[in-house]
């Protein structure tokens, strides 16, 4: 989940619910307090896990997609598609299958994430990329509101946390950021800013959280058709926005041969995931 939240066009949500853990994870959040010592147990590894991976993977996933792109977007795709079987049986059988609400619902989450995907081609790449290196007070209240909003679009399936950054202009210096504390360099100001996003991207998943939850008990088929066109989305979305973040894709035969298998391997290994509730 964490390497799939520093990849433009892909969602910790959808990798969620690839895994099968995606209403524990939402259960654990909304009531943290409840069950404190089993919600601790359940979310501290996931939590340290995701960090751990944000810190090590960043230079790594980044040089992947940079070297061995479509290997590497195929495999994500077929992460993605391996976990779809299980999301078709949340809704499999409902009485909402049946209903044309369901599929607007579907294509409208369908729309929206394409519609942010292919936000460069049409607006132009979003706002214009924000500074990090002097921030007033006004500017850590701002980094709290877009850690709320990028952690809102993380926990849902299908709706990258990443891409809205890049949309709103924080991905890099965000990125950069990070890569900066690794080395050790201006510890002080990169955790203030680190510090102010982080306590956003919490608030911003009890929040989002706490309404999926709802959504789940009160209109649960439905919103897993909602869900459903979110991750369909991403199958568009991943290859759009690894073209968007390093221009045009070099293509060979051995990369689609060797994309292929990763493709498989992927899907294989998101339906086996998929697989254990």
């Amino acid at each position: 989940m964490g390497i799939a939240n520093i990849i433009p066009g892909v969602s910790g949500g959808t990798l969620a619910l690839t895994l099968g853990i995606y209403e524990q994870f939402i259960g654990a959040i909304s009531h943290f307090f409840e069950k404190f010592k089993e919600n601790i147990q359940f979310l501290i590894p996931i939590f340290i896990g995701m960090a751990l991976a944000i810190i090590s993977m960043s230079n790594i996933i980044s040089s992947s997609f940079e070297n061995y792109p479509i290997p590497t977007t195929l495999f994500f795709i077929g992460l993605v598609l391996g976990g779809i079987p299980m999301l078709l049986g949340f809704v499999k059988g409902k009485k909402e299958q049946k209903e044309i609400s369901s599929y607007v619902i579907a294509f409208l989450t369908f729309a929206l994430v394409i519609i942010l995907a292919f936000s460069e081609q049409l607006f132009g790449g979003g706002l214009k990329e924000v500074n990090l290196g002097n921030v007033s007070i006004g500017g850590y209240l701002l980094l709290f509101l877009v850690g709320v909003i990028a952690a809102a679009t993380m926990i849902i399936p299908g709706v990258s946390g990443s891409l809205v950054l890049m949309l709103l202009g924080y991905y890099i210096p965000v990125v950069n950021t990070i890569k900066d504390l690794t080395k050790f360099n201006h510890i002080f100001s990169n955790c203030l800013i680190l510090g102010f996003f982080g306590i956003g991207v919490l608030i911003g998943i009890v929040l989002i959280s706490k309404l999926i939850e709802y959504l789940l008990k009160k209109q649960e088929a439905k919103t897993y058709f909602g869900v459903l066109g979110f991750v369909l989305s991403s199958v568009v979305a991943i290859p759009v926005s690894v073209y968007n973040e390093i221009g045009e894709i070099p293509f060979s035969l051995s990369q689609v041969l060797i994309g292929i298998i990763f493709l498989v391997l992927g899907g294989m290994i998101g339906y086996k995931l998929g697989g254990k509730k």
